[in-house]
């Protein structure tokens, strides 16, 4: 079923499976000005009773992808079939800082009502930004702090509301 803004909420998605077995991509900023990066961390759901679905994402400080989250009002997250596997692992090794990434990729960057899309994604998500907060030490788990965390800054979460969505899910309550 194609999926738009005005029946995404009925859509059915494997909220425990897209994050884990898809590459997601999350871009910030505009068609003239934006960065993408790799996503290995997110969650769908609600929030706070907002009315509508939520993303929560998940960057490091030391990403490029962090000043343009921190930056922007919106982000877009789209979700790239298989055969991108490659693109997707190239947009998570390569900075922005060092030029332009996209175009060592098969990906072709669209203009949404509010972001960037690729015209390759199975399913993009624009979200507006309703959260942004720094992973606090004394709440992280003793495992994270003397792993990942004994290198590198603690992550941010962002939490965006979905406004916009397009693509396709096969799956379909409705």
């Amino acid at each position: 079923m194609q999926i738009n803004k005005d029946n995404f909420r009925q859509a059915s998605y494997d909220v425990f499976r897209k994050f884990n077995d898809q590459y997601a991509i999350v871009t910030a900023g505009d068609l003239q000005d934006f960065n993408c990066m790799t996503l290995g961390w997110g969650m769908m759901g609600n929030v706070w009773g907002h009315p509508g679905p939520a993303l929560t994402i998940y960057v490091q400080p030391s990403r490029y992808t962090f000043e343009y989250m921190q930056k922007n009002e919106y982000f877009t997250v789209c979700f790239l079939p298989r055969e991108y596997h490659d693109d997707a692992l190239t947009l998570g090794r390569i900075s922005g800082r060092d030029g332009d990434k996209i175009a060592h990729t098969a990906l072709h960057p669209v203009a949404l009502s509010q972001g960037v899309g690729y015209q390759e994604a199975e399913l993009t998500f624009v979200c507006k930004k309703i959260c942004a907060q720094q992973f606090d030490m004394d709440c992280v788990p003793d495992f994270m702090k003397e792993g990942m965390y004994s290198k590198l800054a603690p992550h941010y979460f962002y939490i965006g509301a979905v406004e916009d969505a397009f693509g396709e899910v096969k799956e379909w309550n409705g």
